[in-house]
Parts: structure tokens; sequence; C-alpha cells
């Protein structure tokens, strides 16, 4: 006999009613079915729960096991989908009445989402900061592993870029402000950027290029 199918689940085929609750084979074979299409991941699977004593308590019991697992895939499916391919943070899965392993499962992959959702706002807000030249935020999150090399990365370009900035701007003070033209970052103490010597030489030209900055240099030397 083909299995009935009931609000779009599938039920196990009843069997001859044998008494008050009876368990014979053919009550096991239907359990056994069941058991092997959640073994087989699928939960669409239930068992006729009309009758009474010991049968109707184990199909009472499998179909609300069944009916966690279900949601529990669902939930996980969700979030998984929204965090890691949509790219919509902040998602939680919500699995009401879980407990034991359920519970710690939903615990865990809440927290996973939540962690990540939490470090990549943290390097949103400084990389933001950074485009709008905001150059005081730093990525203060706690991480591990690869996201905590980003972190590193991220704030020590933060720290080369505020301080070449600094630099550029004294620069500019004592050539344009003070009058102490021809004086080049890279040149009698100037800018002083550790590990920023890429951008610092990238200013010398503009510099160098400076009407002032040649005129003088075509002075004769007394």
């Amino acid at each position: 006999m083909a299995d009935s199918t009931v609000d779009g689940m599938r039920q196990v085929p009843r069997t001859r009613a044998r008494g008050a609750g009876k368990v014979g084979e053919p009550e096991l074979r239907q359990l056994l079915v069941g058991l092997t299409a959640v073994r087989d991941g699928d939960f669409g699977t239930r068992l006729p729960d009309e009758a009474e004593g010991l049968l109707g308590e184990i199909a009472t019991v499998f179909n609300g096991m069944v009916d966690q697992l279900s949601l529990f895939t669902s939930e996980v499916t969700r979030v998984a989908r929204e965090v890691g391919t949509e790219g919509t943070l902040g998602g939680q899965a919500e699995v009401p009445g879980v407990s034991g392993t359920w519970a710690d499962l939903t615990d865990s992959v809440n927290s996973m989402a939540g962690n990540l959702t939490t470090q990549v706002r943290d390097i949103a807000h400084v990389a933001t900061a950074v485009n709008r030249g905001d150059l005081s935020q730093k990525i203060d999150v706690d991480a591990q592993g690869e996201i905590l090399q980003l972190k590193k990365t991220i704030n020590t370009m933060v720290d080369q870029l505020s301080a070449f900035a600094d630099e550029v701007t004294r620069v500019a003070r004592e050539v344009g402000t003070e009058g102490n033209r021809g004086r080049c970052p890279v040149q009698a103490g100037g800018v002083r950027v550790p590990g920023g010597r890429r951008l610092v030489r990238r200013c010398r030209p503009s510099l160098q290029a400076d009407p002032a900055v040649r005129r003088r240099r075509g002075r004769p030397r007394h």
C-alpha cells in the first residue's frame, strides 16, 4: 500500500488494529519506515497517531521529533543563506521548544552568525570612516584566525594613513605657511611614516613640481 499524504506530509500506512495499543511486527515496520526516512534526511514522513496506548505514544514522540528536526534544518538553512549568500547580517535561528543537544546546536549557529555579524559590521564601520576621511577609528572587535589577520592589516593601514596625513599636513604647513619652500617630505628629516615609504615616494614629484621649488633650485649657489 502506498503512503498517504496529509497537508504535504507523508503518513506511513496504517496497520490493522491489534487491540489496545499492542505493538507487533506490523507496527514495528511502520516505525522502521519512519526511522529510515529520517536517516535518509526525509523529514516529511509521519506515523499515524490515532492509536491508543504505547503505539500512540511512540507515534506522538516520533512525529514531534521529526517536526523539530524539520524546523531546525529549515532555520539553519535560512540563516546560512541570509548570512553566507545574501549578505544579510543579523539573522538568528528560531527553534522554539528545543532542548538538550538541539538547543546547543541552535545556540552554536546563532553564536556563529552573531559573531560574524559583529565582526563584519565593525570592519565596515572603520572602512566607511576611512572613506569619509576619519582616520581615528579602529577595529576593536574580538577576532581569531583570518578575521584577526584582516583586523590587524586594516588597523595598521589606518595607522599609516593617519601618520602620512599628519606628516603631509606638517610639510604643507612648512612650505605653504611658514615659507620653508623646497622641502620635500623625504628630505631634511621629512615624512616619518613607519612602513609608509611607498606613500612617501608618491608625494615627492608633486612637491618637486612646485614652480617656486624649481626656481629656487635654478639659482646658482654661493
